[in-house]
């Protein structure tokens, strides 16, 4: 009776071990399909209306389209008129706009590699002077040897807040910022490379 009450046990965790992560993933899928189809829905509105196509057909290529313009827009900032437009747009505009900086920014760590960010790197911090630590992106160091650092809110990277801390409480890892972005997006998953070689080199008292 107990070898069956084992057997039964084990099949149906290991059903879930294997089915749930598979839902998970289709959720989250068709989560950001239907997310992406809703903000492009005019368009494929306008797309319908004017042809035969279905409503799939229709976001397919929307989204194609998207894809190509973005394409098409990197290719033009690359050139000396069009950088100089971008660079005037931006300056003039949208950097007058609470919060673009900040998206930007995420946005360029995601997809990009930027040397010269103010997110170069990336530590694990005691802001609290206890045991508690947060995952934090280095923005300036100063001569006493004390940081200024972010610490984002997940799932959300572009909201967060700023500390000021003693030297002694902030460990820089290895791991790229990507990596950390990507944790915080996820609520803290993947934070075991982040914590792997903190507990050897903890600073402080």
């Amino acid at each position: 009776m107990e070898k069956l009450k084992g057997f039964l046990k084990t099949s149906l965790l290991g059903g879930v071990v294997v089915i749930l992560p598979v839902a998970i993933l289709a959720s989250v899928t068709l989560w950001v399909f239907r997310f992406v189809t809703g903000i492009i829905e005019p368009l494929t509105r306008l797309l319908i209306k004017d042809s035969q196509l279905n409503e799939f057909a229709a976001d397919a290529i929307v989204i194609v389209l998207i894809v190509a313009s973005c394409f098409f827009v990197g290719v033009l900032v690359r050139t000396r008129l069009g950088g100089f437009f971008y660079r005037l747009l931006e300056t003039r505009i949208l950097k007058l706009a609470p919060g673009y900086s900040m998206i930007k920014e995420t946005v360029m760590q995601l997809f990009g590699s930027r040397k010269d960010s103010p997110f170069s790197s990336v530590a694990v911090a005691r802001i609290f002077g206890n045991e508690t630590r947060v995952t934090a992106f280095i923005t300036d160091t100063h001569a006493d040897g004390s940081y200024t650092l972010f610490v984002p809110t997940g799932p959300n990277p572009t909201s967060g807040l700023i500390y000021h801390v003693a030297g002694q409480y902030v460990q820089p890892v290895n791991v790229s910022v990507q990596d950390a972005m990507r944790s915080i997006i996820s609520c803290g998953a993947g934070s075991a490379r982040l914590l792997r070689d903190y507990p050897a080199a903890r600073p402080g008292p």
